[in-house]
């Protein structure tokens, strides 16, 4: 998440392994809880930076897929859960907007959310500043709920500054069609030089 003064802290959602509480419920009814893991590993990359990457859910089941992956969030509840459940993965407490984790990832994942969670007015700093960390070629992949004030035009419109091209809009992580809904998983790609 971004700044001390998110959406996210302001938020009167669970937090830690209350937050857990939710997706452990789902998986023991038999559904499947990976649906971000699953879209990721579609890309094959060999590294991924979780932004936003609150209990770990998604870093911990792309790890699990043998992928190289670092999480890193601003709420330390939410990463002291990741960090009981995956102690030997890289997680990181820091502002989306500022961090800088020095290497590059073949995909930044912002999924959960994130970009309606972030400090108002920091959504271009954080996009720029995920950008940064996606290798030419890489992507950066956002799933978020379109009825916030932050809209899918100025996402690409912040995407467009950052140096990333769209290169296609799902309506849902198990890669369905947009089809103008309430909700998009955009993916965005570094172009290559």
């Amino acid at each position: 998440m971004s700044g001390s003064e998110s959406r996210w802290s302001e938020a009167d959602a669970p937090k830690g392994a209350n937050y857990d509480a939710r997706w452990a419920a789902m998986a023991a009814s038999g559904q499947s809880i990976h649906g971000e893991a699953d879209l990721v590993s579609r890309f094959q990359p060999d590294t991924v930076l979780d932004a936003g990457c609150g209990t770990g859910r998604v870093a911990i089941e792309l790890a699990q897929r043998g992928i190289d992956v670092v999480g890193v969030d601003l709420d330390e509840s939410m990463l002291a859960e990741a960090r009981r459940k995956a102690p030997h993965l890289e997680w990181v407490n820091a502002d989306l907007a500022t961090v800088s984790l020095d290497r590059f990832f073949d995909l930044v994942v912002m999924a959960g959310n994130v970009m309606i969670f972030v400090t108002p007015g920091t959504e271009p700093a954080v996009v720029a500043n995920m950008a940064r960390h996606v290798v030419e070629g890489g992507a950066l992949v956002a799933g978020f709920q379109l009825t916030t004030p932050y809209s899918i035009d100025r996402y690409d419109a912040d995407c467009d500054a950052a140096g990333l091209v769209l290169e296609r809009r799902l309506a849902t992580w198990d890669g369905a069609p947009f089809d103008g809904g309430d909700y998009a998983v955009s993916v965005h790609r570094r172009p290559t030089s």
